[in-house]
């Protein structure tokens, strides 16, 4: 079978360069072309690596046969918020570009190209990563590749855009409050955000170093299981990294979802949904057999406070270039990291406490379920510009409010995976949410998903 370079899945590259029906360069000239095409369109990539990349593809057409690597030829793309050696580390800002180019790639880039993918370029992000639109006033918005008018979400907006808009298979992004989640949901892909600590941050740009998360896109389950394996194990350089055998699960993806008990997220989290995300729910539900309901508990207030959390680290960290810069930031940023500087200390001890609580409550609800299904974001893709949306017959500010439901998740480090539900006109996703350490989980119930037509990554044209 001819390998649809287009819309290839990692795991089908894979297959196609080691039955040598491919090579891993024209994999890579074919996703080259794709993004010089495409990428006027998505606005997806600040920086493409062409001529490192090559000479990568080479080296694995060029290796002995039988050493299979896991990922062999597949490209891959990273916001540009890791370190990639000979590129400067922007953020997403203005502010970054007077920096140093980065001497070494980040650990994560190091794993996946030690288990053969190829890195093509850095993508664009929302500045910092302060933002759910994915909207950036110094690169412009990167473009939903479903309706060009509309957000990609964010921050990791540019890492959606490549992955949903088939320029490459495999992308990497981060997630503080959602920002994995709420862009693989409003792009109509998987994306997964693993347990708190469980890969390596290092040589990446932090924004709230107690909440930050890193992990992958793609447009299957199985491939989100083959990035994320290969990027597990110990980190010294990160402090939070967590000292943990690694866990594959590419072996269990296949087990699907039998045995499992699934429940549906209550109260909170039935609240505030437009119609597309109550269907987008109610079919993995009624898929996946779910009819019991659990309370998360004082999940409003757990948003509060990762907020308050967020205002307050994320200031801390930027407080000096505040100081000498501020003009150089996108006024919506600073303005939110001036009023978190604002944010009394009292006030913060008071929400550490309460995480405390919260994280100890909600694992409690693990002893009687597996996985909770919730929401991944209240709505399909708004338009970029917009500014408010009606939750409920009240009219909100939108920017804050697209991570209404993931927010009270990541606050607590819980592995996510998102299930993207392809509704017309626009796809939605259904967050799977697991206990500590069982990503295996929250993955073979998306496989499941997948396998069962309910959830896939539509195919946009473009």
């Amino acid at each position: 079978m001819a390998l649809d370079h287009d819309w290839a899945p990692a795991w089908r590259i894979v297959s196609a360069i080691e039955r040598g029906e491919a090579s891993a360069l024209a994999v890579v000239e074919a996703a080259l072309t794709r993004i010089e095409r495409l990428n006027p369109k998505v606005n997806a990539f600040t920086a493409v690596v062409a001529e490192r990349a090559r000479a990568k593809a080479k080296a694995i057409d060029a290796r002995k046969p039988g050493g299979a690597a896991p990922l062999a030829g597949v490209p891959f793309a990273v916001k540009n918020l890791f370190d990639v050696k000979g590129l400067v580390t922007v953020a997403g800002s203005k502010i970054n570009r007077d920096h140093v180019p980065a001497a070494k790639d980040s650990p994560l880039i190091e794993r996946l190209e030690a288990a053969g993918a190829i890195l093509v370029g850095a993508l664009n992000m929302s500045e910092y990563a302060y933002d759910f639109t994915g909207e950036n006033i110094h690169y412009g918005p990167a473009r939903n590749p479903h309706d060009l008018t509309r957000m990609t979400g964010g921050s990791s907006s540019g890492s959606v855009a490549a992955v949903g808009g088939g320029l490459v298979p495999l992308s990497l992004g981060s997630d503080t409050n959602g920002s994995i989640r709420v862009p693989a949901s409003h792009c109509g892909i998987f994306g997964l955000k693993p347990t708190y600590g469980r890969l390596s941050r290092a040589r990446s740009f932090p924004f709230v170093t107690s909440l930050d998360h890193v992990g992958p896109f793609a447009r299957s389950a199985r491939d989100l299981a083959l990035a994320y394996d290969a990027m597990q194990g110990r980190d010294p350089e990160d402090p939070v990294c967590a000292d943990r055998d690694a866990e594959p699960v590419t072996p269990l993806v296949e087990r699907g979802a039998d045995g499992l008990r699934i429940a549906i997220a209550g109260g909170y989290f039935q609240k505030g949904a437009f119609p597309e995300a109550k269907e987008a729910l109610a079919r993995v539900a009624a898929a996946l057999a779910a009819k019991r309901e659990v309370e998360i508990p004082e999940s409003g207030r757990a948003r509060s406070a990762a907020y308050v959390i967020t205002a307050s680290e994320g200031a801390a960290l930027h407080l000096e270039r505040l100081r000498r810069r501020a003009r150089d930031f996108d006024p919506a940023v600073r303005d939110r990291l001036i009023a978190g500087a604002m944010v009394p200390a009292s006030l913060v001890v008071k929400a550490q406490k309460f995480r405390r609580w919260y994280r100890a409550e909600v694992l409690k609800l693990f002893d009687g379920v597996d996985a909770i299904l919730a929401p991944a974001s209240p709505c399909t893709a708004p338009k970029i510009g917009q500014q408010t949306f009606v939750i409920d017959g009240v009219e909100m500010p939108l920017r804050p409010n697209l991570g209404l439901y993931t927010q009270p998740i990541s606050f607590i480090g819980l592995p996510v995976a998102v299930a993207p539900v392809p509704l017309a006109p626009l796809p939605i996703g259904v967050q799977i949410i697991a206990a500590p350490w069982r990503e295996d989980v929250a993955l073979r119930i998306a496989h499941t998903l997948e396998e069962m037509g309910v959830a896939s990554a539509p195919r946009p044209v473009l």
